[in-house]
């Protein structure tokens, strides 16, 4: 292990950095005070050792993620003063395009993947940028900076666990200083040594003082040197005092003026400077050099930061989602047919992804041995392994985070959640991180995400697994929502999906696996920006999706014996919805019937009906009807399980109505 060399050029450099971080939060403070940064603002001041100690160790390949204090870590990294300014300005020149701000900084160029406005929400992100790195052998290290706060949150928990389980080589570094905004850590935690929290999942651990750049140094030397050589994470906490308030927001009650001045007083600057000056190791006039050096950066990064641009509102919409997918090409029918069930199409396309791109993998509860609770993955594990068919704990959260990492860090992970009533575990997650990081950090980063969960009722499984939430996640910006209802679409959706630059989520429902129905052999991949006709009609338009679309074309059979010529749509798409289809088809039948599992009340019944009105109005005949789920949790009786959601009957007596027949 290489120890630190305290030789006079490492010792000035180490208080550079530490002088830098402090006077330019000082700036950010005044910058404030001033209503030119706005917003919430974090400042590291106090904390500065360890950004110092930790972050120049590491290679430049090496991986950062931080929390919305991140302003030291990105310094420290390299992102320049300039650009951090003006992204605090909220200017397009700043890291992150101006779209971030203060607490969602972002450098694609430095592998600094930003800081996190949730408490530990950036922990299961680290676990699957390292998960990648495991998993493609690269020699790579991801540190992960987070405060005291996030180790009473689940997912500190769940990556740690996940870390030690699969040997993930990630450096967690706890910035404790003592206080989750303004409740300190007695008020919290019924454990209060962070270190044996750690140290209870096997992790190698320890505590260090963080206001002592070189023993923050040393104890990174001692943890990466640890990791490169087992390829297994380290946990360092670093105990430290955050001089300021938590945010400029905070009016600090909650603690003592004398405590803050006694923490000052063994800071991290005035200690590690005060003992190079009294060992002569560097001079009063080394230090007015290094002021004198920032004061001028920091002129200059407030000078570009304020003849920064403003992006233009007509950009308002970028960075939402990313390129195109390649165009999907159809395939010649081979007119060989073969007959398979829901299930088996949805197998079939994972294995074929997998066995064609190396950068494919599953996980989630029970996908391997088990075979998935609804056996769609069984004997995948045989075929792939355990590396690329991965079984995950039931930590939902924890490894959706993951996929996220790892997809962000240029894999293809396909994730599945048990159900979507489980899928509220990993919610964060999927709003916070994979839909909106592309967003954040000015197009910089994507994630090319699948997401599985089954959906919908019908099997007497009661109110916590039964519920179709899909239009809850078509609410979601940044995000694209698949509900394949056909074998064709079950399998060759999957396949456009897994290609996709976005994070895409694709809801089974549960009473579609058992269906068969025949298949071309030369099927390929599924268009998934386009609604689909299933049955022409001139009378009425039936919008529908998902578990309901058989339903659907049942009743419009039951109609057109009374004389009523219904057209079927499948959306396919719930985001973006393909507004062209559905209008083309209601401004020729001029009536529309929308069939939705969903609850009505906020349903994306409710956003279709919304639209065809803004977009149709003048063309119908009579208002826009709505079968959606009844407005209660799913029972489990199986006659109270079908009168809650749509059924056959409910559809044609709906339309028959709308008509007066």
């Amino acid at each position: 292990m290489e120890k630190p060399h305290l030789n006079r050029a490492h010792v000035l450099e180490l208080l550079a950095h530490m002088i830098r971080i402090r006077k330019f939060e000082d700036k950010c403070a005044e910058l404030y005070t001033q209503q030119k940064i706005r917003g919430f603002l974090h400042l590291y001041d106090g904390e500065e050792a360890i950004a110092a100690g930790v972050i120049p160790v590491l290679r430049d390949t090496d991986r950062i993620v931080a929390t919305y204090r991140e302003h030291g870590h990105a310094l420290v990294r390299g992102v320049s003063m300039s650009s951090v300014m003006a992204e605090m300005y909220g200017k397009a020149e700043g890291c992150s395009g101006g779209r971030g701000g203060s607490m969602h900084l972002f450098d694609a160029k430095t592998e600094f993947f930003g800081g996190n406005a949730i408490v530990g929400g950036g922990l299961p992100l680290a676990g699957g940028l390292a998960l990648a790195d495991k998993m493609t052998g690269d020699d790579r290290v991801t540190v992960c900076f987070f405060g005291d706060g996030a180790v009473a949150e689940g997912e500190f928990h769940e990556t740690l666990n996940l870390a030690e389980l699969w040997d993930l080589p990630v450096l967690f570094v706890c910035e404790n200083n003592g206080y989750a905004m303004g409740t300190a850590l007695a008020r919290y935690e019924s454990q209060t040594d962070i270190r044996a929290k750690a140290a209870s999942y096997n992790i190698v651990s320890e505590t260090v003082d963080g206001m002592d750049v070189v023993a923050v140094e040393a104890a990174t030397r001692r943890a990466l040197a640890t990791i490169r050589d087992t390829g297994r994470p380290y946990f360092l906490e670093c105990t430290t005092y955050r001089f300021r308030a938590h945010s400029m927001f905070d009016a600090q009650l909650y603690r003592e003026k004398s405590e803050i001045e006694l923490w000052r007083e063994k800071g991290p600057i005035v200690r590690f400077q005060t003992w190079l000056l009294e060992n002569d190791l560097i001079h009063e006039n080394d230090v007015s050099d290094i002021d004198a050096r920032i004061d001028a950066e920091i002129a200059e990064a407030v000078a570009f930061a304020e003849a920064g641009t403003w992006e233009p509102v007509e950009d308002l919409e970028e960075h939402v989602l990313g390129p195109q997918a390649p165009e999907i090409v159809p395939k010649e029918p081979s007119g060989q047919t073969v007959e398979m069930t829901y299930r088996e199409a949805v197998k079939q396309a994972i294995r074929e992804a997998m066995a064609q791109d190396d950068r494919v993998f599953l996980m989630g509860e029970d996908v391997g041995a088990y075979g998935g609770c609804y056996a769609v993955t069984k004997g995948l594990m045989e075929e792939f392994g355990e590396n690329r068919i991965r079984d995950t704990p039931l930590s939902e959260s924890g490894f959706t985070g993951a996929g996220i990492g790892a997809a962000a860090a240029g894999l293809r992970p396909i994730v599945e959640l048990m159900t979507v009533n489980f899928s509220l575990l990993a919610l964060d997650q999927i709003m916070n991180t994979a839909a909106t990081i592309r967003h954040m950090s000015g197009g910089q980063f994507s994630v090319p995400l699948v997401i599985r969960m089954a959906t919908g009722a019908g099997k007497q499984l009661a109110a916590q697994h039964s519920h179709s939430l899909e239009g809850w996640y078509a609410h979601i910006p940044g995000l694209k929502v698949l509900a394949p209802a056909t074998i064709e679409d079950a399998r060759g959706m999957l396949w456009t999906a897994i290609e996709d630059p976005d994070p895409v989520l694709i809801f089974e429902n549960v009473m579609l696996y058992n269906r068969t129905g025949s298949i071309d052999t030369a099927a390929g991949a599924v268009d998934i920006s386009r609604a689909i006709v299933r049955r022409e009609g001139s009378d009425v338009s039936l919008i529908t999706y998902g578990g309901s679309l058989f339903k659907t074309l049942e009743a419009a059979d039951v109609l057109a014996s009374s004389g009523i010529n219904a057209e079927v749509i499948d959306l396919r798409t719930l985001r973006p919805l393909d507004d062209a289809t559905i209008m083309a088809s209601v401004a020729k039948t001029r009536r529309a019937v929308i069939i939705d599992e969903g609850w009505r009340s906020g349903s994306l019944s409710a956003e279709i009906s919304a639209r065809i009105m803004e977009q149709c109005l003048w063309s119908l005949d009579a208002p826009v009807e709505r079968v959606c789920a009844r407005e209660v949790p799913i029972p489990y009786p199986k006659h109270l399980e079908d009168a809650s959601i749509p059924q056959v009957a409910s559809i044609v007596a709906t339309v028959k109505a709308q008509m007066g027949v």
